[in-house]
């Protein structure tokens, strides 16, 4: 990885940024394959995703929680990823996305590795994930990372099991 560099977002800027980050990400969702666009529009419906793109700083807000973002070496907004708790060991990984310019550098793996790093430092004892089960990609960097796969660790619609992955590693 060059060139790149990854910070907290902070300023209404950063945050901009990171909305627009996830937007394309809930854009290639969409687009990506039937059981994606399935995904998406049962779990984050353009009214709820706007809501919750609203209140991200006080979802993901320190100190259990942390939105990352990546810029190039021009500084323009390339990826992003954060992390919330779930409970008093436990935190989650979300919405680590990187557009099609940054793809392929390892900007995600950095992102995650720093979202593992600041969940162990906050005193979690795990940390979790779900992903897609058409996100092959995404799949393997969280095996190289050295996510374990397990079930479910939240509720989910009984329809939506068979189309998401889920992981988990112990901190």
């Amino acid at each position: 990885m060059t060139d790149v560099a990854i910070t907290k977002a902070r300023s209404d800027r950063d945050l901009d940024a990171v909305r627009a980050l996830c937007w394309a990400y809930h854009d290639f969702l969409l687009n990506n394959s039937p059981i994606d666009r399935d995904i998406t529009q049962t779990f984050y419906p353009v009214p709820k995703y706007s809501a919750l793109m609203d209140k991200l700083p006080d979802l993901h807000a320190r100190p259990s929680g942390i939105i990352l973002l990546a810029r190039d070496a021009q500084g323009q907004p390339i990826g992003c990823g954060m992390t919330h708790a779930l409970d008093k060991q436990t935190s989650e990984i979300k919405r680590v996305f990187v557009s099609p310019e940054g793809r392929g550098t390892g900007v995600a793996s950095e992102i995650c590795k720093q979202l593992i790093s600041q969940a162990r430092a906050d005193g979690f004892k795990r940390i979790v994930l779900d992903t897609s089960c058409q996100l092959h990609g995404a799949q393997a960097l969280y095996a190289r990372l050295g996510f374990s796969r397990r079930g479910p660790y939240q509720d989910v619609p009984a329809e939506i099991l068979p189309v998401l992955v889920f992981y988990e590693m112990m901190l």
